[in-house]
């Protein structure tokens, strides 16, 4: 399982992050909610180790191993992956190439093929994001994380620069990757291969758009760095479309504590 301890997180000498705790369970899927700037993106930086992001106090572990101080590539090597939002452009390395560096085995990757499942297969000899747009990058993306193929995956707003035209197969996609949707004609063994490993997901939404298509056990919010509200995530995307964000951490966290308004 993933869990984090009374995590906290500065940047550049801020403290942006505070108390975090958190546990997802293997087969379960989160949601984190919050208004920009609350440190949701921060938070999923930092669990995936980028050195900016300085843990000053508590933990992080996965799969039993205390990875707070390990380097990117490790966990990337122990099945942690990442979407960004905004990741970046990089000239000269072709998308064909950082989908076998992704795969840790790309001679034995038929690229063509897992390509054709985000209708990509035309872009693969690009520079990596270059000139894309927003739902091109976002189905790059996910075709790097179907190379990697993680056991934790974490999504930084896909619903992010994707015209509804693609969201569907942007939220089936991830659902495939978190192992809830089995594609059709899968070998019966795969599939039970599927079940049994029951991957774990954290995904950062503004719109709850990506709900259609995943199923999540559990959503929070994220609010000036503080993490609460365990609740179910239509109930408080609800929430915060009738009364705002500080006001349904307010609610909620009274309701929890049993003072509900």
């Amino acid at each position: 399982m993933f869990v984090i301890e009374d995590l906290q997180v500065e940047l550049a000498g801020k403290l942006i992050l505070k108390h975090i705790d958190m546990e997802i369970k293997p087969g379960e899927t989160h949601v984190l909610f919050g208004p920009n700037g609350s440190g949701k993106t921060s938070l999923l930086m930092t669990i995936m180790g980028f050195p900016q992001y300085k843990v000053v106090a508590g933990k992080i572990y996965f799969k039993g191993i205390d990875i707070t101080n390990l380097p990117i590539h490790e966990r990337a090597r122990m099945g942690i992956g990442m979407s960004f939002q905004r990741p970046p452009t990089i000239r000269g390395l072709k998308i064909r190439q950082m989908i076998k560096l992704c795969s840790g085995n790309g001679e034995d990757l038929d690229v063509e093929a897992l390509a054709r499942k985000v209708n990509f297969q035309d872009f693969l000899d690009r520079d990596v994001n270059d000139g894309l747009s927003g739902g091109e990058i976002k189905r790059c993306e996910l075709l790097q994380l179907m190379a990697q193929n993680p056991d934790l995956l974490l999504f930084d707003e896909p619903e992010s620069g994707v015209d509804l035209e693609n969201m569907e197969l942007v939220g089936k996609t991830i659902a495939q990757l978190l192992g809830q949707e089995i594609e059709p004609g899968t070998d019966k063994s795969i599939r039970q291969q599927k079940r049994e490993r029951r991957k774990m997901g954290l995904i950062i939404t503004h719109t709850g758009h990506i709900l259609e298509y995943v199923t999540a056990s559990k959503g929070q919010v994220l609010y000036d760095g503080v993490l609460s509200c365990v609740e179910n995530p239509r109930e408080i995307l609800k929430c915060i479309a009738q009364v705002g964000y500080e006001e349904c951490v307010r609610c909620m966290i009274g309701n929890n504590s049993g003072n509900a308004h």
